[in-house]
């Protein structure tokens, strides 16, 4: 075994490698950018060098600059994590060439699978099922046109270089093929530098079931069974189990030697994902990821292994044991990300002010309170994994973990998480990969906040203690010859929430919208224990200033106690300053100072952890100021454009 690694990634995948090779017994090297300089990972590492600014091409893409750390280190091997580098030909070689251990496949695996047109020919010589389509290297329009009217409709154009839904494009008629063709040549060269794509039949209802496979040096290649990852937003995960419910274990089976013969047919080694889209009793090649996989967590779950263990004992020449014969109980993640899915999954960028993730379900993590959540990078922010005797065990304390989870300062997708747990058709099993589309119900938000957390605000205003005992600065409403009360204004959301207060014996009577109740309890550890008429529940809490944040049921309801001495806020009467929601880079500006415009033109395109929000005009009116180039950085709440009359 080598007695040094080095992580060339961040975020919670460097910290559980870590977590790993230190219990191994081998040096841990981290590597960071600018914005990961007070990171968790670096915190956690032996070790750590800077390897450039806080774009990820600056930094964790960069080949030399992780070279470069890893010889000033003394590194004896590098751990790609996933995402970045890690399925990256050019980066093995190097690493190879450099004397460097690389702890992944060699690289004419990873440039074998990297093409999915040429990946899935490969696939179809070694017996393996992939889906009918066109899988060839011409790509003269009328050719396409031609196969895919052989194929027949609906059909989905693929991009051949790469995945995460860029390049994508469902066709459900012959006569809508060209444009879509156009489009999904456009935005894979765009996302790839390669225009290539490919045809395949397009499944109503699929589901997205992957294997767990690993390999050796000596000649050994098994499965460790299957995963459901059907529950998806944006053609990526949300949600994972394992193992998949309600495959038959004829099935099982079968998609394992499948499996196996396509991780052979390259010569792999290490840990791979081979990913089926499945529809009844049929299966079908989609794509092989030549790395370890964010979800690896439940077949860890399932198995009792350590995968990461596994793939450093390969990496140093070492045998593989033999697997398990069958998983043991059930496991299912669930990914937590600081994103807006009632705003089309927008990523909510921020620092986190509060943030507790919860006991009784394994953690994987990257972050802490008070760290950011930037543009440059994944908005994950944890990976929460339960497991069960069997699923319904597993999706309880799941249910529990993710309701017990807190998280202030950026928006999360926790409430939607938890709507899925809940439904009726997620806990039957067997779910597609359109159930999210199909349900926009879950994400369903009402305008105004639950009363229980109102009135929970309201008792963390009227139980705060006083700062020093003096009559003068208690908080109990007295007053001569008028009865004791208090008066507070709530802001939530743009809307003021007026509450009447009293205090009695043992807690405090309070008037909101027309209704009386009566409150008890107190106040600890950035929590509320609050009896409402004598129903007690239990929230989390976070005050900062003048700022209260509810936590109950993975939500968060923020409030801010209004001044009603102070005058009107002149920022939100302001007209036609355009501000940027969110920090992020500018990678389009529309218009020119002086030109004419009217409400609804859009004016710049500013690009966030790969999505890009369109900025509009708030009225009609010419452009005055211009205070954005393409390029720049703009943080969040800066003004861009100003539009005057």
């Amino acid at each position: 075994m080598f007695g040094s690694l080095l992580i060339a990634n961040r975020g919670e995948i460097a910290c559980r490698v870590m977590r790993t090779a230190r219990a191994m017994g081998v040096r841990t090297i981290a590597v960071y950018s600018d914005a990961d300089r007070d990171s968790r990972h670096v915190a956690l590492a032996d070790e750590a060098l800077r390897i450039g600014e806080a774009a990820p091409r600056a930094s964790y893409l960069s080949i030399e600059a992780i070279l470069q750390a890893a010889r000033a280190a003394g590194a004896e091997a590098i751990h790609p994590g996933y995402g970045f580098l890690s399925e990256n030909a050019t980066f093995a070689q190097a690493c190879a060439q450099a004397g460097i251990v690389f702890v992944g496949p060699p690289a004419s695996a990873i440039r074998a699978m990297g093409d999915k047109a040429s990946a899935k020919a490969l696939m179809q010589r070694a017996g393996v099922p992939v889906v009918p389509g066109y899988h060839a290297a011409e790509q003269d329009p009328a050719l396409l046109a031609q196969e895919a009217a052989a194929i027949g409709f609906p059909l989905l154009i693929k991009a051949s270089a790469g995945g995460g839904g860029k390049g994508m494009r469902l066709v459900r008629a012959a006569a809508d093929f060209a444009a879509a063709l156009a489009g999904a040549q456009g935005e894979a060269a765009s996302a790839f530098g390669d225009a290539r794509v490919l045809l395949e039949r397009y499944l109503e209802t699929p589901r997205h079931i992957e294997i767990q496979v690993f390999a050796d040096t000596h000649g050994h290649c098994l499965s460790l069974f299957e995963r459901d990852c059907s529950v998806q937003r944006r053609h990526q995960k949300v949600l994972e189990e394992a193992p998949a419910p309600g495959i038959a274990p004829a099935t099982r089976a079968a998609m394992g030697e499948a499996a196996v013969a396509a991780a052979r047919a390259v010569g792999y080694v290490g840990a791979g994902t081979v990913e089926f889209i499945a529809e009844d009793d049929a299966f079908f090649f989609m794509e092989m990821n030549t790395r370890l996989q964010v979800e690896h967590p439940v077949t860890e779950g399932i198995t009792g292994l350590d995968l990461v263990e596994w793939q450093l004992r390969v990496a140093a020449g070492e045998r593989l044991p033999p697997a398990p014969d069958a998983p043991r109980g059930h496991a299912i993640e669930a990914r937590l990300y600081a994103e807006d899915p009632t705003n089309n999954y927008l990523p909510s960028v921020g620092r986190i002010r509060h943030l507790r993730l919860p006991d009784g379900v394994r953690v994987e993590t990257g972050v802490r309170a008070g760290d950011a959540v930037t543009p440059d990078y994944d908005p994950m922010i944890a990976k929460l994994i339960a497991t069960g005797e069997d699923r319904p065990a597993a999706l309880r304390a799941l249910e529990a973990g993710l309701a017990a989870t807190e998280v202030v300062g950026v928006r999360t997708n926790a409430a939607l998480l938890l709507a899925t747990l809940r439904h009726p058709e997620f806990r039957a099993g067997g779910v597609d990969t359109g159930f999210l589309g199909r349900h926009p119900d879950l994400l369903a938000e009402s305008p105004e906040p639950p009363r229980e957390a109102v009135l929970a605000a309201a008792f963390a205003v009227l139980a705060e203690p006083a700062e020093d005992a003096s009559p003068w600065s208690a908080r109990d409403g007295w007053r001569i010859n008028l009865p004791a009360s208090r008066s507070l204004v709530l802001r939530h959301a743009g809307t003021e929430i007026g509450i009447e207060a009293a205090p009695e014996r043992d807690g405090w009577r309070v008037g909101l919208a027309g209704e009386t109740h009566r409150l008890h309890g107190a106040l600890a550890d950035a929590a509320v224990a609050l009896a409402i008429d004598g129903r007690r529940l239990r929230a989390g809490l976070f005050r900062e200033g003048a700022r209260i944040a509810v936590l109950r049921d993975g939500q968060c309801h923020e409030f801010e106690l209004a001044d009603r001495l102070a005058g009107p806020d002149a920022a939100s009467e302001a007209d036609g300053h355009i501000a940027s929601p969110i920090p992020g880079r500018v990678v389009r500006v529309l218009v020119a100072e002086g030109e004419t415009v009217t409400r609804g033109a859009a004016l710049v395109v500013v690009e966030a952890m790969k999505m890009e929000l369109t900025l509009v005009a708030d009225r009609d009116g010419t452009i005055a100021h211009l205070r954005c180039t393409v390029g720049e950085m703009v943080g969040e709440g800066v003004e861009l454009v100003a539009i005057a009359d």
